[in-house]
């Protein structure tokens, strides 16, 4: 028999964090968060001054497993109008019957609380983790998104849930000859609009501070009314920027800037740094952290996080500036290749920016809806 229960204790926050570790031992494709930024998000119970959260833990015969965190995301559902209850962090063995009580205590929890529509995996924001991979099984999974066994998929949809969107992944390598009318665009797209790139030669901690309020301003315009998106708070702010603070590399954050210095377009990229944590479990020992400072300082593949453009600049040309950036880096370094992370399927202005290199369509990811009135 199952039982499920929230988590409330010391020895359940290890559980909760602990399971995924022991369900993908020796799984070459998993790449686990950092332990220590799970365990700081579980003691604090969430994040409540943006959303109201619960973690649940099934257990059978006195051993977890499966585990699964709802998130009612207070400023989305205001915004929209809806009433909507995320799930994410959600882990099982292969059985219906763990899978079924962890997805029935969620939606009770949810119904409690007024929600009426169940969906996911979705984060707090756009930069956490999202999508259930339903392709691509064999592929390694980057560090800023979930990977999940094959069964994942059979295990959400027996709980009664239905594909709401899908994103796509692409592993983007050196085209087999640079299109010379990409770098001319670029560069007539700089001087037209009378705009530059940021100079990366300064220290990160300074490069990052004096851009990132800029570069989130032009995220919250550029985003705003994509799938499962919110305006980012300031404690996020500050908390997104303190997570990834180590692992980020001026070379990989260019920055646009007008006449007056304001961003007005970035490509968010982060040496990939899979290898280097996924057999220490996200915690950042010794070796671990040697590894990780390694990757970051000469990466062979980078994610790339995010590209955002001002409107009143998107038909300016200004795309081309990042994506000869990216041909660049990919032609003439130690950066092999590329991973795009998600792309809403819908989303064909991305997705068709790829054709400038040697791409490979190599992933799928699906967010999942069910009415639980």
């Amino acid at each position: 028999m199952v039982s499920v229960s929230e988590v409330r204790t010391k020895k359940d926050i290890k559980e909760f964090i602990e399971l995924p570790l022991r369900l993908y031992r020796g799984c070459e494709q998993f790449v686990p968060p950092l332990y220590g930024d799970e365990k700081k998000l579980l003691l604090a119970g969430g994040k409540p001054k943006i959303s109201e959260s619960v973690f649940l833990l099934a257990r059978r015969d006195g051993q977890t497993v499966g585990r699964i965190q709802g998130i009612i995301q207070k400023q989305y559902n205001e915004l929209h109008g809806e009433r909507r209850l995320r799930f994410t962090r959600f882990d099982s063995i292969d059985d219906t019957e763990v899978s079924g009580a962890l997805f029935s205590a969620l939606e009770e929890w949810g119904r409690e609380r007024g929600m009426d529509t169940l969906c996911g995996p979705l984060g707090y924001t756009d930069l956490d983790r999202e999508g259930l991979l339903i392709d691509g099984f064999s592929e390694m999974s980057t560090f800023e998104e979930q990977y999940n066994y094959p069964y994942y998929p059979a295990l959400v949809e027996s709980a009664g849930l239905t594909k709401e969107i899908d994103w796509l992944e692409f592993e983007l390598r050196a085209p087999e000859k640079k299109n010379p009318m990409l770098e001319r665009v670029a560069l007539r797209a700089l001087e037209l609009s009378r705009l530059h790139i940021a100079d990366t030669n300064i220290p990160k901690k300074d490069y990052i501070n004096k851009y990132k309020e800029g570069c989130f301003e032009v995220l919250d315009e550029c985003y705003s009314k994509l799938y499962g998106t919110v305006p980012i708070s300031e404690e996020e702010k500050a908390e997104i920027v303190g997570q990834f603070m180590l692992i980020l590399n001026n070379r990989y954050l260019p920055v646009i800037l007008d006449e007056n210095e304001r961003v007005v377009a970035f490509g968010l990229c982060f040496p990939s740094i899979g290898k280097a944590i996924r057999k220490s479990g996200g915690r950042l020992n010794p070796i671990a952290l040697i590894k990780l400072l390694r990757a970051v300082a000469r990466p062979t593949t980078v994610d790339l996080g995010l590209i955002a453009v001002l409107p009143e600049y998107q038909s300016a040309g200004i795309n081309a500036v990042l994506l000869n950036g990216m041909v660049d880096m990919l032609t003439s370094g130690d950066v092999r290749s590329l991973e795009t992370n998600l792309n809403l399927e819908t989303n064909t202005a991305v997705i068709s920016q790829w054709k400038y290199f040697t791409a490979r369509q190599h992933k799928r990811r699906r967010a999942y809806v069910k009415s639980i009135k």
